[in-house]
């Protein structure tokens, strides 16, 4: 299946399932605003969603600089999942144990609520709670699992359940699973079904989305001057102007450093046969995922094919990224050879489809939302994989920001959550590939019957920040 560069269904596979949308107006001259959202991403369109529901009368534009879920929003394995970015216990030290519960529980009860939103809006995106299944396929793994399940244990609203060799293939069928974590709150989605049925939700209740539209610049509160979000072609004047970019950050101005954009890759394959299905298991629609340290993440899509992704080449130097998510062969082999290696029944399988996208990554691994009210500037990001249900978090806490409003969520150990810059070049470059090498070879020592977890993998995780 072929796609014309550039064009909506060459995004990802996700998009060819979507009719092609018809594309909104840019921005020409100058237009006020209450609050700009700069990115249609989930970010932006959840936080212009409650913004409306909470405060009909706000004039809220948002800006995309191709179309509404162009980035990761669209592009990603489809994981409505209640993990917190980073962990729990990196914020112990600062918000405290209460603190830390409390970003938990809300990311559990955000799972639901993306659900509740999407049923109350009629928006179809192929939805199915069926839970999140991580398993273990070597010693090494196991000892990982084994310690994972003994820390959520000590957790409320996480419920998640450690399975044996035996229950945890029931479930699914993976080839040399040891043993498998089980946990309720994750449902599989289409993400672009999602995130361009919020886009027409948001559009409904009165937003201006302006698409075609590149910012070039966000400049703060100034003596006399409002915020201005700046284009080639005209300029949005606000009271506050969310920066809502994730992986596309580091193309802002003045942002370079902020977050690493990592490169993360899928494989769709074509539909499979029953009997491939009844050798599989899967019937609960689970999201899978690993124990490796380069893991894999994987669905069983709604027309019966497995979307199976990795990281394949995860960095760029300078921070460079194709925008249209053009994947290299050599991670499409990569990505299938593993496919099979988990379900060798899938020996003869087709790939039909292969995409990328990429992330934010802060250098400490932790998602930050926030609002600078001496500048006018929002922001929220560096979700490192768990967007599709952070960023609903992150709206839900922006609104409460801009509005001024001191909540539960406004508490939460994220807000205002700041972090140093990344190294500059070459430093950046070589630390994040040579830490995803080091991984890699940690996984093959692993495989190859090393029954503790990899010291190189150890020192990885200091080296990276990524405790």
């Amino acid at each position: 299946m072929s796609h014309e560069a550039g064009s909506h269904a060459s995004v990802s596979f996700w998009y060819s399932q979507v009719a092609a949308p018809t594309p909104r107006p840019a921005l020409t001259g100058h237009v006020d605003a209450d609050v700009c959202i700069v990115g249609a991403g989930f970010t932006g369109l959840w936080t212009a969603y409650y913004l409306k529901k909470v405060q009909p009368s706000l004039r809220v534009v948002v800006l995309e600089q191709r179309f509404a879920g162009y980035g990761a929003s669209g592009r990603n394995g489809g994981w409505l999942t209640n993990s917190v970015t980073g962990g729990r216990e990196q914020y112990i030290a600062t918000h405290g144990r209460e603190g830390a519960q409390a970003m938990q529980s809300a990311m559990t009860a955000t799972v639901h609520e993306v659900m509740r939103v999407a049923e109350a809006e009629g928006i179809d995106a192929d939805i199915v709670l069926g839970g999140e299944l991580n398993v273990a396929r070597n010693a090494a793994q196991l000892a990982r699992l084994q310690e994972w399940a003994e820390g959520e244990a000590e957790w409320a609203d996480v419920d998640a359940e450690l399975l044996d060799a035996g229950r945890a293939s029931a479930r699914i069928d993976v080839a040399g699973a040891l043993g498998g974590l089980w946990q309720p709150h994750c449902a599989r989605i289409q993400p672009a079904k999602l995130v361009r049925g919020l886009a027409d939700v948001v559009e409904s209740l009165g937003v201006q989305l302006y698409e075609g539209t590149t910012v070039t610049a966000i400049e703060p509160r100034s003596a006399g001057r409002r915020p201005e979000a700046v284009t080639r072609h005209g300029a949005v004047s606000a009271d506050v102007i969310v920066r809502a970019t994730e992986g596309f950050t580091a193309r802002m101005p003045g942002a370079h450093r902020a977050w690493v954009p990592l490169n993360s890759s899928l494989i769709v394959t074509e539909p499979l046969s029953d009997a491939q299905w009844d050798a599989i298991g899967w019937a609960n629609r689970d999201t899978l995922g690993d124990l490796a340290h380069v893991y894999m993440y994987a669905q069983r899509t709604a027309d019966g094919r497995i979307a199976f992704g990795g990281r394949g080449v995860p960095y760029h130097f300078g921070s460079r990224f194709d925008l249209d998510g053009t994947t290299p062969e050599v991670t499409v082999r990569s990505l299938r050879e593993l496919l099979v290696r988990f379900f060798p029944v899938l020996g003869d399988v087709k790939v039909e489809r292969a995409w990328s996208g990429v992330l934010g990554v802060p250098r400490d691994w932790s998602a930050t939302v926030g609002l600078d009210r001496k500048t006018g500037l929002g922001w929220a990001g560096g979700y490192v994989g768990t967007g599709v249900t952070a960023t609903n978090l992150a709206g839900r806490t922006l609104t409460d920001l801009v509005l001024q409003r001191d909540t539960a969520l406004t508490a939460l150990p994220w807000v205002g959550h700041r972090v140093r810059n990344w190294e500059v070049e070459p430093l950046r470059y070589v630390a994040v590939n040579g830490l995803y090498k080091a991984y890699g070879i940690a996984d093959r020592a692993e495989d190859r019957g090393s029954t503790s977890t990899s010291v190189i993998a150890r020192v990885a995780d200091w080296v990276s920040g990524h405790k």
